[in-house]
C-alpha cells in the first residue's frame, strides 16, 4: 500500500511499549514521491543529531494547541538523536497520561538540513453528555445515579466505563441478583461536537436465592447449629405462596395446585392429631430472606468460625466451600457446600496469674469465673479480662482501671498445652494509679463551658475512673444539649508524669420545643394551643444581648410558656422554670411553676349551645408550685430526693358538673410531696438501652377534719384533706448486639410496674375526689380533668371506672376515679433512628392494669390485659410523638370481634404513665 504527499513524505512514529520508537512508513496503493531527507533518516544505521524546528497539532478541537505541545514537554529548539531518542516515547507517554485522547501518533513531515518538522497528531475522548438507565425501576436509577460516579460534561475514560458497569454490576450482586446482564450503548450527540451519550440497558433477571446450605466434616456440631451462626446467609423456604396457587416440592414442581389440592396433597390437616397441624415447610413467599451477599456470606464464615472456638475448637477451619446453581427444578438459585475440619475440643488447665499486687490471685479467680476443665473459649476469656471493652464493666480490666490503674496491661499466655488442655499464665503490669490532669471541653457554641463542667465525674487533682467517664457520657447526654453519639472523651495518657488529659468533644443540637396545634372535642370546640419550651435557658444572660437565641440561652435552665384557648369556653395559661444547680456548686434542683385555667358551661339548662353562658357558669382553677431537690450521696449518687410544695384553688360559679351538689365556692389544696428517685436509665433519656428507673412518693395535706380545722364532711371540698402514694419501678435490658452499620441498633426489652393509693385521714369522711387516678386510653387529660388527677394510660382500652374485667368499659363514662391502681408493662423495643434531629422507635407491648376504689376489692392479680404495637417519634423542635394500636383482651366480644377490641390512642409531649 502507498499513500501519496505532494512535497513530503510521511513518517509515523508510534509508542508501541516500553521506550522505544518506531518509524512506519505509511502509503497509499497509488506510486508516491519519496522526499529522500525523509527516506534517509528512515534507514540511517548510525544516530545523527537533529533540531526540531516546527511543532504542529491536528485532530484537537477542544484543547489548545499551545498546552497539547506543552503537555508533550518537546519545544522548539530541542535537539534530537536519531535513531536512539525517548523524546517522542515520553512526549506520547504524557499525552496519554492526561486520559484526553484515545490515540496519540507522531509524525515527520518535512526535514530541511538538520531541521525537522513534526505534527502531533490526536484523537480525541468524547465528553460524556449525560447518561441514563433503562429497563430498572425509578428508586434502582435514582441510586445508580450516585454509585456510577459519572459526571456529566466531562472527558469519558475507558476506566470510566469499566467503573460504572461494575459498579451496576455490584450493586444487583448485593441484593442477590447475581446474573444481572449489563449492555452500554453509546450514542454521538447531534449538533455537539465530540459528545455522546450513554444508556445503561440492564436485565436484572431473577433474584438469586440461596436453595440450600451444605456441610460436611462436622462431626460434633450438628448443620442446624451451624446454620443458625449464618446471620446474614439463610436457605430458602420451602414453597412459594401465590394468591390462588401454590407449588409444592413434594411432586412435580412445576405444577401449580390449588390451595385446596395442597391441603389434601400433603396432609395439612393431620387426623391423627387433635386440631390443626402445620407443615413445617410452609411458609409464605413474603417471609423470604434467603439472598445471597457476597460480603455477608464472608462475615457469616468467620462466625461459624467464632462459634466452633467458643466450643472449644480452636483449630477450627473452613478447608473449602463451592457455590454452585441447581440444576433441577430449582435452576437459577444457588447451593452452598462448606467442608470443615473441626480439629480437636479443648478444655481450660490451670490459670495462674505473675505481676499482680494489688488484687490476691483468688480475688481475680473469682472474678475471672473461670475454672479447670471449661471449655476453652478464648473470646471469653479475654471479655473477662477486660481485653474487650465494655461499657457494662464487671471485667478485670474494669476493676482496675476503676481504681485508677490507667496504664494497666495483661497478656494471657499459653504456658502449656497437653492432651486436649491449655494451661495460661495471665501476665500483668500494674503500672502507678493516674490522676486526671486537663480537662477541656470543646465544640459549645452554644452552651456554656460552666454548664458542661459541672457535669463532669472526671475533676483535675481525682485518681482516674473508667466508670467516671462512662457516667460523665450518659449524663450529659441526658441533658438534651447535644448529640448523645458525639459525645467523645478524648484520653491523653501521660505516662511520664502519671496524668491522663481529657478532652470533651460535644456536638450542640436544637433542644428547644415548639407546640402549635388545635384540636376538636371535649364539649368546648375547636381549640388552639401555643407552646415553646426552651431547654437550655440562661437567666443570667438576660442582659447579654449576643447570647439571645432568640431568649438568652446557654445556661441550662428550663423555661415553659403554654396557652390553650377557644375563646369563651376554654382558656389555660402554664409557666414553669427549673434551675438545674441552684447556687451554682451542688446539683441542687430549683423548681418553680403557675397555670391558670377556666372551664366554662358552653350550655344552657336547656342543652342548647350558648355563648354567653361562660359569663355566668364556670370554673376557674390557679395552681402555684415549688419544688427542691438534693442529689443524695447514699446509698449511691443516682438518688435524689425531692420536696414539694403545692397550692390549688377552685373557684366555682354555678357550676355543678365537678361536685356533687355543689355549684358554687372556694375549694383550696394545699399539699406537701416527698419524692425519692434513683435513675440509672440511659445513656438517652429518650430511648434508654440500660438501667432502671424507680420513684417512690407520698403527698400530705393537712388532716383539717381531725385538727378542727374543717367541720367535716359538710365542706369536705373546701379543703381537701388525702395522703397519697406512688411506686414505680422501670428495667431496661438490651437483647442481642448489633453489628456493622447497626452497631448501636438492638433491641430493648422495658419492664414496669406502678401502684398508686389514696387514702383518709378522718374515717368518717369519703376519700378526697381530687388527686384521683385516672386509668385508660393514651394518658392524655381531658379538659374536665381539673382536680389534679394521675392520669396512667392503658393501650386499648378507654377510661374506665369499673373494676370488673368482665364489664366492657366500650360508651361508659365515668362517673368517678379510682383510689387504687395497679399497672404491669412489657415492652419490645426497636431503635430506627437515633440520631440528634430525630430518633424513632418501634415497640410491641403487653400491658395489665386496674382500678379499685377500696382495699375489700383489691385484687392485683385481677388486670384487663391488652397488647398491640406502636411507635415514637422524637423530634427536637416539637417533642415526642407516639402512636400505638392496641387490641384489649377483655374488650372482645364474638359479636364484634378483634375489630371491636382495638383501640387507635395518640400520645404528644411526653411518655404517658
Amino acid at each position: 500500500m502507498h499513500r501519496i504527499y505532494q512535497n513530503f513524505f510521511f513518517l509515523t512514529v508510534l509508542f508501541l511499549s516500553g521506550q522505544h520508537v518506531y518509524a512506519q512508513v505509511i502509503a497509499d496503493t497509488t506510486p508516491v514521491s519519496i522526499n529522500p531527507a525523509l527516506q534517509e533518516i528512515l534507514e540511517a544505521r548510525t544516530a545523527k543529531t537533529y533540531t526540531i524546528a516546527g511543532i504542529t497539532v491536528v485532530g484537537s478541537k477542544a484543547y489548545d494547541h499551545n498546552l497539547i505541545i506543552s503537555i508533550s514537554g518537546m519545544a522548539v529548539g530541542d535537539k534530537v538523536q536519531i535513531p536512539g531518542t525517548d523524546l517522542f516515547s515520553k512526549a506520547i507517554a504524557k499525552l496519554w497520561k492526561q486520559s484526553l485522547v484515545s490515540d496519540v501518533q507522531i509524525n515527520f513531515t518535512r526535514l530541511e538540513e538538520s531541521n525537522l518538522y513534526i505534527e502531533i497528531e490526536l484523537t480525541e475522548r468524547p465528553r460524556l453528555l449525560d447518561f441514563t438507565f433503562t429497563g430498572i425501576k425509578k428508586g434502582e436509577k435514582d441510586d445508580l445515579e450516585k454509585k456510577v460516579e459519572l459526571a456529566k460534561d466531562r472527558v469519558l475514560t475507558e476506566n470510566m466505563r469499566l467503573s460504572a458497569v461494575e459498579a451496576i454490576r455490584k450493586f444487583y450482586f448485593d441484593k442477590g441478583y447475581r446474573n444481572v446482564q449489563i449492555e452500554m450503548v453509546e450514542q454521538p450527540v447531534t449538533g455537539v461536537s465530540n459528545a455522546v451519550v450513554i444508556n445503561f440497558k440492564i436485565n436484572k433477571g431473577n433474584k438469586v436465592r440461596i436453595n440450600s446450605i451444605n456441610f460436611t466434616g462436622n462431626e460434633t456440631v450438628t448443620d442446624q447449629k451451624l446454620k443458625k451462626q449464618m446471620k446474614g446467609t439463610k436457605e430458602m423456604t420451602r414453597f412459594t405462596l401465590f394468591p390462588d396457587k401454590v407449588i409444592s416440592p413434594y411432586g412435580d414442581s412445576s405444577k401449580q395446585l390449588s390451595f385446596k389440592q395442597y391441603l389434601n396433597t400433603v396432609s395439612f390437616l393431620s387426623p391423627t392429631r387433635t386440631g390443626m397441624f402445620i407443615d413445617p415447610y410452609f411458609r409464605p413467599k413474603f417471609f423470604n430472606g434467603s439472598k445471597f451477599s457476597e460480603k455477608k456470606y464472608s462475615e457469616d464464615k468467620e462466625r461459624v468460625l467464632g462459634y466452633y472456638n467458643s466450643q472449644g475448637f480452636r483449630d477450627a477451619q473452613i478447608v473449602a466451600d463451592t457455590q454452585f446453581y441447581s440444576r433441577d427444578s430449582l435452576q437459577g438459585h444457588l447451593n452452598i457446600d462448606i467442608r470443615v475440619n473441626e480439629g480437636r475440643k479443648y478444655y481450660f488447665g490451670n490459670i495462674t496469674w505473675k505481676g499482680n499486687t494489688k488484687y490476691s490471685d483468688s480475688v481475680l479467680n473469682i472474678l475471672l469465673g473461670i475454672n479447670k476443665g471449661d471449655i476453652y473459649n478464648i473470646d471469653l476469656l479475654n471479655r473477662r479480662l477486660g481485653k474487650q471493652l465494655t461499657a457494662e464493666g464487671g471485667d478485670i480490666g474494669s476493676l482496675y482501671q476503676d481504681d485508677g490503674y490507667l496504664f494497666f496491661r495483661l497478656d494471657p499466655v499459653e504456658t502449656a498445652v497437653y492432651n486436649d488442655t491449655i494451661d495460661f499464665e495471665i501476665r500483668m503490669t500494674e503500672g502507678p494509679q493516674a490522676t486526671y490532669g486537663n480537662i477541656t471541653v470543646t465544640g459549645n457554641d452554644k452552651t456554656k463551658d460552666y454548664v458542661i463542667l459541672r457535669e463532669l465525674r472526671t475533676i483535675p487533682g481525682e485518681k482516674f475512673s473508667r466508670s467516671d467517664i462512662i457516667r460523665t457520657q450518659r449524663e450529659l447526654s441526658q441533658l438534651g444539649y447535644f448529640n448523645p453519639e458525639k459525645i467523645n472523651p478524648n484520653v491523653i495518657p501521660n505516662a511520664d508524669n502519671g496524668t491522663v488529659d481529657i478532652n470533651w468533644q460535644v456536638e450542640e443540637k436544637s433542644s428547644d420545643q415548639l407546640e402549635l396545634s388545635a384540636g376538636f372535642g371535649g364539649g368546648i370546640g375547636l381549640t388552639g394551643t401555643l407552646g415553646v419550651t426552651f431547654n437550655n435557658f440562661s437567666l443570667k444572660n438576660i442582659g447579654n444581648k449576643s447570647s439571645w437565641d432568640p431568649l438568652p440561652s446557654g445556661g441550662g435552665q428550663k423555661l415553659s410558656l403554654r396557652a390553650q384557648s377557644n375563646g369563651r369556653a376554654y382558656r389555660s395559661y402554664n409557666f414553669s422554670f427549673t434551675e438545674p444547680w441552684l447556687g451554682g456548686k451542688k446539683r441542687n434542683s430549683f423548681s418553680i411553676n403557675y397555670f391558670n385555667t377556666k372551664y366554662a358551661n358552653s350550655y344552657n339548662n336547656a342543652g342548647s349551645y350558648c355563648k354567653s353562658c361562660g359569663d355566668t357558669s364556670y370554673v376557674k382553677t390557679v395552681g402555684f408550685g415549688v419544688s427542691l431537690g438534693k442529689q443524695l450521696k447514699w446509698p449511691d449518687d443516682y438518688f435524689n430526693l425531692i420536696y414539694t410544695v403545692n397550692v390549688q384553688q377552685y373557684k366555682l360559679k354555678n357550676y355543678s358538673n365537678i361536685f356533687q351538689g355543689l355549684s358554687n365556692g372556694n375549694s383550696t389544696n394545699i399539699s406537701l410531696k416527698l419524692t425519692l428517685l434513683r435513675n440509672s436509665a440511659g445513656p438517652s433519656p429518650i430511648f434508654p438501652t440500660s438501667g432502671s428507673n424507680f420513684m417512690a412518693s407520698g403527698q400530705f395535706t393537712l388532716p383539717y377534719s381531725l385538727i378542727g380545722i374543717s367541720d367535716g364532711a359538710a365542706n369536705q371540698y373546701k379543703l381537701p384533706e388525702f395522703h397519697k402514694w406512688r411506686f414505680t419501678g422501670e428495667w431496661y435490658t438490651p437483647i442481642g448486639r448489633g453489628r456493622g452499620e447497626d452497631k448501636n441498633k438492638q433491641f430493648v426489652l422495658k419492664v414496669a410496674a406502678k401502684y398508686g393509693f389514696i387514702g383518709r385521714y378522718n374515717h368518717k369522711l369519703a376519700v378526697s375526689p381530687f388527686e384521683r387516678f385516672q386509668v385508660g386510653d393514651a394518658g392524655l387529660s381531658n379538659t374536665t380533668a381539673l382536680l389534679g388527677y394521675d392520669i396512667i394510660s392503658h393501650r386499648g382500652y378507654p377510661v374506665y371506672s369499673n373494676s370488673n374485667p368482665k364489664i366492657n368499659p366500650d360508651g361508659i363514662t365515668p362517673a368517678q376515679y379510682f383510689t387504687i391502681f395497679n399497672k404491669y408493662t412489657v415492652e419490645l423495643r426497636y431503635p430506627f433512628s437515633t440520631s440528634a434531629s430525630s430518633t424513632i422507635y418501634g415497640l410491641a407491648f403487653f400491658e395489665a392494669a386496674n382500678g379499685w376504689y377500696d382495699f375489700k376489692s383489691y385484687n392485683p392479680f385481677k388486670l384487663r390485659r391488652s397488647a398491640g404495637v406502636g411507635a415514637r417519634f422524637f423530634l427536637p423542635m416539637f417533642g415526642l410523638l407516639g402512636f400505638d394500636y392496641g387490641i384489649g383482651f377483655d374488650r372482645y366480644n364474638n359479636t364484634s370481634g378483634i375489630k371491636g377490641a382495638a383501640k387507635f390512642t395518640f400520645m404528644l409531649g411526653q411518655e404517658a404513665e
